[in-house]
């Protein structure tokens, strides 16, 4: 004999199915899966490739540097903020260089010799790419300066922090586990 709650068992059934399927549908992406994602400059999706030349004309992009932990800095040398952590940039650059770090800075809308007096008075000797045009801020959706993605080894941004200055401290914590994973 057939229940007289089949409906009820039934329409419960398909409610419990319909939500597990919902559940896997909206879940958040995996580092895996974010790596097939589309690049977007934001966490969880891949770092959107750029190319740009340092103010000595070397032809850089992001992706030379695919299998490194990328710690990517948007500055101008008007900014405060931005010259204030330029030294514990150095810093982690220099301490991590060896260990697969890249620390990649992006000089916004300024020319090549204005970027260069700032590097040498400032003694900072890690890659740095010119922005002329804006392009490489527009397609990372920069707002203000600075603004500082890490990225990890498998291309895929794991942090965004946006102003600064940052410390030594701060950096060395955002970079550790990145470093830390093959």
């Amino acid at each position: 004999m057939v229940s007289k709650n089949w409906r009820g068992q039934v329409l419960i059934a398909l409610m419990l199915v319909l939500g597990i399927a919902w559940i896997m549908a909206s879940r958040a992406p995996t580092a895996a899966a974010a790596n097939s994602l589309r690049a977007a400059p934001r966490v969880g999706f891949s770092a959107p490739d750029l190319r740009a030349l340092s103010p000595s004309g070397e032809s850089l992009s992001l992706g030379q540097w695919r299998g490194q932990v990328v710690v990517l800095n948007f500055w101008a040398t008007w900014c405060g903020p931005c010259r204030a952590e330029m030294p514990a940039l150095q810093s982690l650059y220099n301490a991590h260089q060896g260990d697969g770090l890249i620390v990649l800075g992006i000089n916004q809308l300024e020319d090549a010799e204005t970027a260069a007096g700032f590097l040498r008075a400032l003694q900072l000797n890690f890659p740095v790419g010119l922005d002329r045009d804006g392009a490489i801020g527009a397609r990372y959706q920069i707002r203000a300066l600075p603004t500082t993605f890490f990225i990890d080894r498998n291309g895929v941004i794991q942090d965004v922090v946006y102003g600064g200055p940052m410390d030594a401290a701060l950096l060395q914590s955002k970079v550790t586990a990145l470093l830390a994973k093959p």
